[in-house]
């Protein structure tokens, strides 16, 4: 599809040489089309798909879409592609989950028939034979969690990179999506904030994949719900999900214990539990052990102002087991030095016990104890905000969209990943969702294409 104007000049940038892309990166203001590849014009049977956004949704969208014979260019607002999956790489990149697909679906809650055509097309063994594809190999670590052999995202990135541009696919960078231009009965037409600039991208058809509000600083700030909402889309308030919480610790604990850990403990929050890690931070307590059951403590807060976490110090020793311990405590032996030998008791964890009791209030009879040190309550007052939460909820619902993730209020406009109203523990769960509806947008987009007879 040709543009209005001239195209202007591009070029590359290092960053994305250094990753093995061939994409041409952010150009001049003007009015361009997604259409055109570096060579000249595209044939125009076939259509021009705009992705807006680069991480895992929107670069499995344009790989699906280029393999089903679109001209695909990709906007992206940071100076390069897949910040966050980047990030998410430093500590093992966690790409999915083996457990089996009943339990899997279950893990995205109310989501789950939302995301079902899309987790039905593309399970988490269509990931790993992806990978394998790309040429990364995976395996399945003993907790369940999917990772490439190399634990990195770099690897898979620059060849996923390679394989896009092998296909044709464009990449321009610094591009903000900050709307839509003309009415849904008009042409598809995007508008764009540039470092040069405002630009218009017209096309056949778009996938949004802008990602959801957290870590914004790698380019997830849901600065898209203001233009949807004015397009007529139904988007709920982004939350933080996978957070930590603040807890108003005492200055003396605080400046003591911050940046403590708090190894193989047990977190319960009414019916649930999770076990893990967790750490003592400034403001409260963050970790793996607490993230499972973020979303019902956020939920909690939100209703009542606060909510009350129980931890488990020794959540392998019961109750009985705990207090026969403790009732050999010598008679002369301080009550901070019995739970540090008797329990093996860190001193974080002993004074977190006078933290939530107060130091004159600490049970001293072993009965009491042990049930205190297995069930430590911690007031929590609110989540941590979203520049520190792995993921968020809310977005864009289900009900806004149909079974191919197009909006109904914009035919022709197709949502992925983040930007969808659905929230998941970590584990491989955020990851694999992400994949999974970025390729169910774009053969949706495929399909619609062909109904209305532009492929």
């Amino acid at each position: 599809m040709r543009p209005d104007g001239p195209m202007p000049a591009c070029r590359r940038s290092t960053a994305m040489r250094r990753r093995g892309a061939r994409f041409s990166t952010s150009c001049a203001a003007g009015d361009h089309s997604g259409g055109m590849s570096s060579e000249g014009w595209v044939c125009p049977e076939r259509p021009a798909v705009a992705v807006v956004g680069a991480g895992p949704a929107g670069l499995m969208a344009a790989e699906v879409l280029a393999a089903g014979g679109a001209a695909v260019t990709v906007y992206e607002r940071m100076p390069s592609p897949a910040r966050k999956l980047l990030m998410a790489g430093r500590g093992g990149l966690n790409l999915t989950h083996g457990e089996p697909t009943s339990a899997f679906r279950a893990r995205y809650g109310a989501a789950e028939v939302g995301l079902m055509p899309a987790l039905d097309g593309f399970d988490p063994a269509a990931l790993r034979f992806w990978c394998r594809d790309l040429g990364i190999d995976t395996f399945v670590g003993t907790s369940g969690r999917v990772f490439p052999v190399a634990f990195k995202a770099s690897p898979l990135l620059r060849l996923w990179l390679r394989r896009l541009d092998a296909s044709g696919v464009r990449l321009f960078t610094r591009h903000r999506w900050i709307g839509f231009h003309g009415w849904p009965s008009k042409a598809m037409a995007l508008r764009f904030e540039t470092p040069e600039g405002s630009v218009i991208v017209r096309a056949d058809a778009a996938v949004l994949a802008c990602g959801g509000a957290s870590w914004p600083r790698l380019g997830s700030d849901g600065a898209w719900v203001a233009p949807l909402r004015e397009a007529g889309v139904g988007v709920e308030r982004l939350r933080p999900a996978n957070c930590g919480f603040t807890i108003p610790w005492s200055a003396a604990f605080r400046e003591r214990f911050a940046g403590e850990p708090l190894k193989n403990v047990r977190l319960g929050f009414g019916d649930a539990t999770s076990r893990g890690d967790a750490i003592v931070t400034t403001a409260g307590l963050e970790g793996g052990a607490v993230y499972p059951l973020a979303a019902a403590l956020r939920d909690a807060i939100e209703r009542e102002g606060e909510a009350i976490l129980h931890l488990a110090l020794r959540p392998d020793l019961p109750r009985d087991a705990l207090a026969a311990k403790l009732a050999r405590r010598r008679p002369k032996q301080s009550l901070a030095t019995a739970l540090r030998k008797t329990l093996n008791l860190a001193p974080v964890a002993v004074a977190l016990l006078r933290e939530a009791c107060g130091v004159d209030a600490m049970p001293s009879e072993p009965d009491a104890l042990a049930a205190l040190v297995n069930a430590v309550p911690l007031r929590l007052v609110a989540p941590a905000s979203m520049e520190r939460a792995i993921s968020s909820a809310g977005g864009v619902g289900f009900a806004e969209v149909d079974g191919r993730f197009m909006l109904r209020a914009r035919p022709g406009t197709f949502v992925a990943g983040e930007m969808l109203d659905w929230e998941a523990p970590t584990g491989g769960y955020l990851l694999q969702a992400c994949f999974a509806t970025g390729a169910a947008a774009a053969h949706g987009t495929l399909a619609w294409l062909r109904e209305k007879g532009r492929c």
